[in-house]
């Protein structure tokens, strides 16, 4: 796919703890033109050196917001308006089913832990990748593709 992307559409990772994925996702979402939401504290620092491996050159190119815990970021949110949708394998709705909109934000949880019950809760939607019985989950990284693609499949961006 070549030619510029146009989206509001954006990731939330809530305290990751894989610098590896994260800098995967700020990859992915440099590539896609979406804008990626850290909500803190990370399992890790912050920084350039910890991102840039799997991040690359990209890092410089991706909008990104850090949030400094889930109550800032819950309240930058409720002055955006826009739908909060987590990824959770405790989700009922399949990804595939689900109808996406452009301003939408995919949320995901950390790698050892997800979210606590209350981001859960305060979700306006919760979905999730059918998969295998037996299996516990896919890599955020992957997740994030896999999800993020649907949603600009759907929005048409």
């Amino acid at each position: 796919m070549t030619g510029a992307l146009s989206t509001m559409l954006r990731i939330a990772l809530y305290q990751p703890d894989i610098p590896g994925n994260t800098g995967t996702i700020l990859r992915l979402a440099a590539c896609l033109g979406l804008g990626v939401d850290i909500i803190e504290p990370a399992g890790f620092i912050l920084s350039d050196r910890n991102l840039k491996r799997s991040g690359m050159d990209y890092l410089a190119s991706v909008t990104m917001v850090r949030h400094v815990n889930w109550t800032q970021f819950e309240a930058w949110r409720a002055t955006t308006g826009r739908r909060l949708v987590l990824a959770s394998t405790k989700a009922a709705m399949p990804y595939t089913d689900f109808s996406f909109r452009d301003d939408d934000i995919l949320l995901f949880g950390r790698e050892s832990a997800g979210v606590p019950d209350a981001v859960h809760e305060g979700a306006d939607a919760r979905i999730l990748i059918p998969m295998v019985e037996g299996q516990r989950s896919i890599n955020v990284a992957m997740s994030a593709a896999m999800i993020a693609g649907e949603a600009l499949r759907q929005v048409k961006a």
